[in-house]
């Protein structure tokens, strides 16, 4: 095929393309190729800590034990990210990680503040002489405060924490229209229960019955206070009656 034959070939194939379909093509791809590279630059944007820093972070909630270098500390990490780029899942997971806070909601405000409130444990009693439980009883660890130092002793196993301390509330409210408090509540591995109440009195209630069980107790205590002698344990575990240790003695009394 000669030079000329080719020339003409190729006027004919270039008279085929749709050149209107190819110029569409192309300002399709010029388009495509500036919104990605729009996207690239905004999200280098909204990533840089330097052009879009967060400015503040307010704090909301009473606290009585978590202190502001807790939280700043926790934050720490927040603070070299920008404004859109800090997850506000790991803020509060973060700030909920804080041996004192129970609860932690986080908000963004706009242009470039964080708004967290703090919800902080309630304890409400010693839990096996090493955590705390709170009003849900749930198990928490934290440092102790003077005020905490009068809160009940409770124990068990461990997944009995809300058994023992709904137990503990029973027990205790019955105890106190009665004059009595109940400061010590143990259930055993085997499930037997073990009070303390404020004046000393040790009490074994077994593993059934601890309400009535108790209310016996109440019932011959004024008895018990006859003797002039002081009342170191009572045995609860029978069904007619119950055992008095007093002192260093024993004596088995029937409750009729």
């Amino acid at each position: 095929m000669s030079w000329s034959d080719k020339g003409r070939q190729l006027k004919q194939n270039l008279a085929r393309v749709n050149w209107y379909f190819c110029t569409g093509l192309l300002f399709l791809l010029c388009v495509l190729g500036t919104v990605v590279w729009g996207g690239i630059q905004l999200h280098n944007l909204l990533n840089d800590a330097d052009a879009l820093p967060i400015e503040a972070v307010a704090i909301k909630g009473e606290r009585l034990y978590t202190t502001d270098d807790e939280i700043k500390n926790a934050l720490q990490s927040l603070m070299q990210n920008s404004f859109f780029s800090a997850d506000v899942l790991d803020v509060q997971k973060a700030l909920e990680a804080l041996p004192w806070v129970y609860h932690a909601s986080v908000r963004r405000e706009w242009p470039a503040k964080f708004k967290v409130t703090l919800q902080e444990q309630q304890a409400v009693a010693h839990w096996n002489n090493t955590a705390w439980l709170n009003v849900n009883g749930e198990v928490f660890e934290a440092l102790a405060h003077a005020e905490h130092t009068s809160l009940p002793l409770l124990s068990g196993p461990e997944g009995t924490e809300q058994e023992v301390l709904t137990s503990f509330q029973q027990l205790n409210d019955l105890l106190t229209i009665n004059g009595f408090t109940l400061v010590n509540l143990r259930l055993s591995p085997r499930h037997a229960w073990h009070a303390v109440l404020a004046n000393g009195i040790e009490i074994e209630l077994g593993r059934e019955d601890k309400m009535s069980r108790i209310q016996r107790f109440i019932n011959v205590y004024p008895t018990l206070k006859q003797s002039n002698k002081p009342v170191a344990t009572v045995d609860l575990r029978y069904d007619t009656g119950f055992a008095v240790g007093w002192g260093d003695s024993k004596q088995r009394v029937d409750n009729k």
